[in-house]
């Protein structure tokens, strides 16, 4: 029996990693046995002396590898949810050895040549749809990782990408250490001034965490933002957001962004290698928006009302600031504080009111009951089985109508030192029929990083925080309802522009009367959420939304110019970013929503690089999807649930995704859905 856990056979229920065994010291001798089987397969493939067919190339690569997806599973969840100094530091001697590895598949001449063979003569091949598209599909993979390129440019492809896989790791590690490093504590009473106790129940809560007998505030945004929302002490407001935009930045030895301009020099040096003009060029080929021009046309489109209803925003700010005495300008520090005042005066929606509706515990109940009204699939949570921290949450999914299995999902609800900042939908294992032995179906992990509330009281969340949850959970449901056969295909393995529908069009089921109706119901009093409530934050739908649309829509615009630079090897960072909020006319009250020091979305892998835009794309496609529900007159259509399921949760890759969407809507996209569904039109 081998000693290594990662390595053994996994006993443990629904094959779950036995997380109680692992130990750091268990990854870097599983890493290398879990390579070296996988290449010895892809070399097999490779000297396989039969003509190559689907089956014992594209297939067989398909089913390659599973030792390596199953370690590397719980590695990157596990940096990512539950780091620690010595996880850390295995990160970062493995990275640049995991990238040679995946180069060395991606280039892996004799593979590529057996599938190029079969690619030319792909119509004659008597392939079904879904082997078509898988072939397709790994042919393109190959081509944009390099296997085209010969001689010192296939070298230093491979080069770039292990250098690149060391930056990123550096890059997201000062990041969090900046997070994990700071902390205001609140001592008096004059520090706890205007907050509410939902917001001193969660700073108690960092506090104890700290070793600290008090209260303290932290960098994670559901504290941050309810922080700049209710203290009534200025000082300690500006404190808190310069600390969080200065996150990358704060100090000489983690400082993140020459590791950014070093980012941005290599991939410029990669799309050259590729042929393309810039690197913005070269990650949209696979892509909906195929080009930079498509995106930029629809940013565009929408900043200028965005910035318009801003500045309209900000000069309403002013004359409520100027109403309790105040005479200064308004800065980032206090928009959320005067946003909420004006919110109270316009709408009557205080969100310290609204806040005890919105129970953690509830609303999971509540995005459960959701899925299964228009998925037809149910969850029964697992207690007992060791999981990788304790705020874990470990539930059974299965289909209603045949109590089959679909999945096992793992809800990590909870900021911490140990977790990086965000929300992220992720997978142990991915749903696959074309896998040797085991389970086919996936193991999903959803993390939020919530206020935790102290003992005995219930966590309550923001209405940006339900959104949140139920955005993270439509990923959830993209990885738990995939059927396909291939692993390629599965889940949430579609074009990045088209991967957030299903997260985004989720979030609008989060508000629907019959959820809240059965769901929002008052912590202290058991009360249902009244329908005057209900008919208020209906009403008050497009409040804010210039100031969050710019805050979004600048970062998706700079992330397109800084990956489309003439000339990054003279690229300051700190300069181009000033120069870029100049030229788009972004208000200095609204700002980033992530400056580019901090901006993991780019620079801790290449993910969304030059794909910040996604959100936005994907919200025409949601926006436009939604509208349909709407106008049936049911949030909870059967008909078009059981569309979108088919042809979008459940078909993974194996559909373009253009087709997948006119599938379920009937038509293309109207991109009018998105202005109107923020109010911009």
């Amino acid at each position: 029996m081998n000693d290594n856990p990662l390595l053994s056979t996994w006993t443990t229920p629904h094959g779950l990693p036995p997380f109680d065994a692992i130990r750091p010291e268990h990854y870097a001798p599983a890493f290398e046995a879990a390579m070296a089987e996988h290449r010895a397969e892809v070399d097999a493939i490779a000297a396989d002396p039969a003509e190559p067919t689907f089956e014992n190339t594209v297939a067989a690569l398909d089913r390659a590898g599973q030792g390596f997806a199953r370690v590397a599973g719980v590695f990157f969840n596990l940096t990512a949810s539950e780091t620690s100094d010595a996880l850390q530091a295995v990160e970062r001697e493995l990275m640049p050895k995991i990238a040679a590895h995946q180069s060395w598949l991606s280039l892996h001449e004799g593979v590529f040549k057996r599938v190029e063979a079969l690619y030319e003569r792909r119509g004659s091949l008597g392939l079904a749809p879904e082997q078509l598209r898988l072939l397709e599909r790994v042919r393109l993979d190959y081509v944009m990782e390099g296997a085209l390129l010969k001689g010192a440019a296939r070298k230093r492809y491979a080069a770039i990408a292990e250098e690149l896989a060391g930056l990123f790791t550096t890059f997201s590690q000062w990041v969090l250490a900046d997070e994990a490093a700071f902390c205001l504590e609140l001592k008096t009473d004059d520090d706890r001034a205007g907050l509410p106790e939902f917001v001193l129940d969660a700073a108690k809560s960092v506090a104890a965490d700290k070793g600290i007998d008090g209260y303290a505030i932290n960098l994670s945004p559901s504290l941050v933002d309810p922080f700049l929302t209710y203290s009534t002490r200025r000082d300690l407001r500006e404190k808190v957001w310069r600390a969080f935009k200065a996150r990358g930045e704060t100090c000489a030895e983690r400082d993140t962004k020459p590791i950014a301009e070093k980012i941005l020099r290599l991939r410029a040096e990669l799309a050259g290698l590729m042929g393309y003009a810039n690197y913005a060029d070269y990650a949209l080929v696979d892509r909906m928006a195929k080009k930079p021009a498509a995106v930029d046309d629809l940013l565009m489109r929408v900043w200028a009302p965005a910035r318009a209803r801003a500045l309209e925003e900000q000069k309403d700010l002013e004359a409520i600031a100027r109403g309790e005495g105040f005479s200064g300008l308004i800065m980032g520090w206090d928009w959320f504080f005067y946003a909420e005042k004006l919110r109270q005066e316009r709408y009557a929606l205080d969100e310290a009111e609204l806040k005890p509706y919105f129970q953690l515990e509830r609303m999971t109940e509540a995005m459960f009951d959701a899925a299964g009204r228009l998925y037809g699939v149910a969850f029964k949570e697992l207690k007992g089985v060791p999981l990788y921290h304790p705020d874990a949450r470990l539930y059974e999914v299965s289909d209603e109508a045949s109590g089959a299995i679909v999945g096992v999902f793992i809800a990590d609800s909870f900021a911490r030192p140990t977790k990086r900042g965000g929300a992220w939908m992720n997978e142990f294992r991915n749903q696959s029929r074309n896998r040797a032995g085991g389970y086919p179906y996936p193991i999903v992990i959803n993390n939020n990083n919530f206020a935790k509330a102290p003992a005995g009281k219930p966590t309550l969340l923001s209405l940006d925080d339900v959104r949140t949850l139920f955005h993270e959970f439509g990923h959830g449901l993209h990885g738990l309802l995939s059927n396909v056969t291939y692993n390629r295909l599965a889940g949430t393995n579609v074009l990045r522009d088209f991967v957030e529908l299903p997260s985004q069009i989720n979030e609008h089921w989060a508000l629907t009367p019959e959820i809240l109706k059965k769901h929002a119901v008052h912590a202290a009093t058991g009360q249902p959420m009244p329908d005057e409530m209900i008919a208020l934050i209906k009403k008050s739908e497009h409040f804010n939304q210039g100031f969050l649309t710019v805050a979004y829509t600048s970062c998706a615009l700079i992330d397109m110019a800084v990956h489309q630079h003439p000339n990054p090897d003279r690229l300051d960072l700190a300069a181009f970013e000033r120069a870029e909020c100049e030229r788009l006319g972004v208000p200095e009250a609204v700002g980033m929503r992530h400056r580019l020091p901090q901006f993991r979305h780019l620079f801790s892998d290449n993910g969304y690089a030059a794909g910040y835009y996604v959100y936005m794309w994907a919200e025409v496609l949601d926006a436009d999807g939604f509208e349909a529900f709407e106008a049936s007159g049911d949030a909870f259509n059967a008909e078009l649930a059981a569309k979108f399921k088919r042809f979008v949760l459940s078909a993974g890759n194996t559909l373009d995704p253009a087709e997948a969407y006119r599938a379920f809507r009937g038509r293309d996209p109207d991109v009018g859905a998105l202005l109107r569904g923020r109010g911009l039109s």
